[in-house]
């Protein structure tokens, strides 16, 4: 298992990322959180979560999503989020927010504009 991290690197067209490892459940949601609202607040106009690294994800961590999405705008291109990993896939697509959020499989396509999963 590995030990829970969310970091954000800043892109050098401004565009904040912040990527998930580990699981990401009702103890570790704080500090992700914590770190979303951080790069919210400081005005990014589009923020990409990249999940790739992500190896659980539960309500929690979908209820911080939710929030910080609805604090940003509901424009779906503000929050976009890189997902590969078919469980945690599913997990968006089992609660029908897999229609709320753009998903896509490569931080390439993220930033590209690309196509969902």
């Amino acid at each position: 298992m590995t030990e829970f991290r969310a970091e954000t690197e800043l892109l050098a067209d401004e565009t904040p990322v912040v990527s998930v490892a580990g699981e990401l459940d009702m103890y570790t949601a704080p500090a992700f959180e914590e770190e979303l609202l951080k790069v919210a607040n400081n005005g990014a106009g589009r923020i990409v979560v990249d999940l790739s690294e992500c190896e659980f994800l539960d309500s929690t961590a979908l209820e911080v999503l939710v929030r910080v999405r609805k604090r940003l705008g509901e424009h779906d291109d503000r929050l976009l989020l890189v997902a590969s990993h078919r469980n945690i896939v599913k997990v968006f697509e089992i609660t029908g927010l897999d229609r709320a959020f753009t998903i896509v499989a490569t931080r390439a396509s993220a930033l590209n504009g690309g196509v969902r999963v």
